[in-house]
């Protein structure tokens, strides 16, 4: 733990060394905090042992290495069909690297090692990396135009590939101290930097996340040639001559690179959902690290169109398959929900930093709705199968080439795969944040800390069975007595929030007093922007208490979202549900949930690696061979909505009618 520590400590003590201004609260390191619990601590391991072998299994076996390889060489054919499948080694590696920061192991680091050595072959002189022209620049991929960077504003990802570069680089320094991917790494910075910027090359990214890399890579620096070049690839969209302003067409007017206007004049969430999380990342990380008050302005006017109206009630955003985008305001069809896992992962990069501008537990709130629900649908229980999309209902008569049913190894452009492979392993620091003498406590995962407040250290320790039950334990231990403030997040689910909107609602309000004792006596909190605040001079062995109930909601949808109307979803804590063809007589297109329906639940641990299962009798509709309708009583079950299709093929369903209004006949 003192490695780890050391470790976490020099990257954050580089980062306060590297530039004055930055966000008011600071994430307590993942590498200081150790998970202990059911829930993700197996998620981490799988990934540990499964998903990162089959990941770089499946990087050599499709020909991404093998394209690094041919660029070295300087010969060959590029051997995949995208010029951004670079950028699945790098995720792989960076996912790697957070892995070997949790848990050394020589014969990983070894082969990452050997990894970078081929990518650090692949590179040109001058720093550029880019194996779809490197290979062979008189027959480059088609995506990629006759000159470097000259279809970058739409189609060659070539700074895309540069921004995930960034992010392994600094997660592997991090881990491992080595300096071998983040040389790569600098030397094309530079060349970027030296490309663009103030009277040079002028360019918005199309695929963003260069941004952020770079970001990074200032922050590990203090070089302000980075953060300069990430701000002025923010400052570059909306400025592009060759867009029609006056075409409807996302493509042609730029929303769909979130390029068709400046981005301080921007006031909704648009074009491609991955793009835009990315781009809305980095603008909070520019605010936060420039004062840029007019970004700040920005970034909140489009959270909020976000979750007032383009959010599904799982956490996941980018309804439409027609270019992976957001839709119009209230556009949320459920038959057709495209939900791309990597557009989940982008959304949780973007609230964590809202959350550290603004302190306010409602972007932890969604944050938690994603991580619980829309982002862990995307990866099987078994560690290495996929859902690129993410369904919000599957029935027998259904068929849409965008929508995925059943779960995949991989993809021909498998982003998501390799994107999960970074972000499970670092959901350690999302649980913990400090500002000042404050301690945010965010997430519950049982646990324990290794912290400092004051100049104290300070060991939490976390006990619960989250997020089954909303029994939480936290146990303080300072090195000695010290007075700091414990700001624990209420879950807005918890009081009476679906979300921090009107976009969806429960249907039955509860008392919203949340019991919280310290040392087995009732503590008189006070709630601050979502929090309880506990004011105290801590001592070891102080234990702090909180008993969040747990009901079955139902919940219902805004009046503006046509597909929801007149049904119920079901939520518990922060798990949505689904219902699943296997445990409902092979079909749950037929259920009805009444108004009136009361809920059990069951944990069951063999089933589905253990879950919460809610039970209830309802109706379902049945047609008779002579095609009379009718109704009659059923067993219910629902299951968390993220562990849905690991039992086969079948019908699936979140929204459910609360009555019968029509039925259509289909003819098999």
């Amino acid at each position: 733990m003192k490695k780890k520590i050391f470790l976490a400590g020099m990257l954050f003590s580089t980062v306060l060394n590297a530039q004055q201004k930055d966000y008011a609260i600071q994430s307590v390191p993942f590498t200081q905090v150790k998970f202990t619990d059911n829930f993700w601590l197996p998620r981490i391991l799988v990934n540990r042992n499964v998903t990162i072998p089959a990941s770089f299994e499946r990087c050599e076996s499709t020909g991404r290495v093998k394209n690094f390889v041919m660029a070295a060489q300087r010969k060959g054919k590029f051997c995949t069909r995208y010029p951004f499948d670079d950028t699945d080694i790098y995720k792989t590696i960076e996912g790697a690297s957070y892995s070997l920061a949790l848990y050394p192991d020589a014969r990983l680091e070894a082969y990452i090692d050997s990894l970078i050595t081929i990518i650090g072959n692949a590179q040109e002189p001058d720093g550029y990396l880019y194996t779809a022209r490197t290979i062979d620049p008189t027959a480059v991929h088609a995506w990629s135009g006759k000159e470097r960077w000259e279809k970058e504003r739409e189609l060659s990802h070539e700074l895309y590939n540069a921004g995930h570069l960034y992010e392994a680089a600094v997660a592997h320094f991090m881990a491992t101290k080595k300096r071998s991917l983040l040389n790569i790494a600098l030397k094309n910075a530079d060349l970027v930097c030296s490309v663009f910027g103030p009277g040079k090359k002028h360019v918005a990214p199309g695929h963003e996340i260069v941004e952020m890399g770079l970001v990074k890579l200032y922050r590990t620096t203090g070089k302000k040639e980075y953060l300069a070049t990430a701000k002025f690839f923010i400052e570059e969209r909306g400025h592009f001559a060759g867009y029609d302003p006056k075409s409807k067409d996302p493509w042609k007017n730029g929303a769909y690179w979130q390029d068709n206007i400046p981005v301080t004049q921007q006031d909704e969430a648009e074009g491609h959902a991955v793009r835009a999380g990315y781009l809305y990342s980095a603008i909070a990380d520019v605010a936060a690290l420039t004062g840029d008050d007019s970004l700040l302005i920005a970034i909140d006017k489009i959270w909020n169109n976000m979750v007032e109206k383009k959010m599904y009630v799982q956490g996941s955003v980018g309804a439409l398959g027609d270019g992976e985008r957001y839709g119009k305001n209230y556009e949320l069809p459920n038959a057709t929900a495209y939900n791309e896992t990597c557009a989940a992962i982008a959304n949780v990069y973007w609230n964590q930093r809202m959350f550290l501008l603004h302190g306010d537990a409602k972007y932890i709130d969604v944050l938690e709705k994603i991580l619980y629900n829309g982002l862990i649908s995307g990866i099987g229980l078994d560690g290495k199968s996929f859902f690129y999309t993410n369904a919000m209902q599957v029935t027998h008569n259904f068929k849409h080439s965008d929508i995925e049913f059943s779960r995949s190894g991989w993809f021909e452009c498998s982003c998501c795969p390799t994107n999960l492979v970074r972000l499970i392993p670092s959901i350690p620091g999302y649980v913990y944040a400090q500002k000042d003498d404050n301690l945010y406590v965010n997430l519950f995962i049982a646990g324990s800390a290794e912290l400092t407040i004051k100049n104290t250290p300070v060991q939490v320790i976390q006990q619960n069975n989250y997020p089954w039950s909303g029994q939480l334990a936290f146990t303080i231990n300072p090195v000695k007595t010290e007075a700091f403030n414990i700001l624990i997040r209420l879950p807005g689910w918890a009081q009476n929030r679906a979300i921090p909107s009107d976009l969806y609602s429960f249907t039955n309000n509860r008392s919203t007093k949340i019991p919280v004792k310290v040392n087995g006596e009732d503590v008189a909190y006070t709630i601050e922007n979502g929090y309880a605040v506990i004011h105290r001079a801590w001592k070891k062995k102080d234990r702090i208490t909180v008993d969040i109930p747990m009901d079955v909601q139902k919940v219902t949808a805004n009046d503006n979202v046509p597909d929801d109307a007149g049904k119920v979803a079901l939520e518990r804590g922060p798990i949505m549900y689904c219902a699943e063809w296997v445990d409902n007589n092979g079909k749950t297109a037929n259920l009805i949930i009444p108004a009136n329906t009361q809920f059990g639940t069951e944990f069951q641990p063999d089933l589905l690696n253990g879950v919460n299962v809610l039970r209830a009798e309802v109706p379902s509709v049945i047609i008779g061979n002579d095609n009379s309708v009718f109704t009659v009583k059923q067993k219910f079950t629902a299951i968390p909505y993220y562990s849905w299709a690991n039992r086969g093929p079948g019908e699936m369903m979140v929204w459910f009618p609360t009555q019968v209004k029509d039925v259509q006949l289909i003819a098999k």
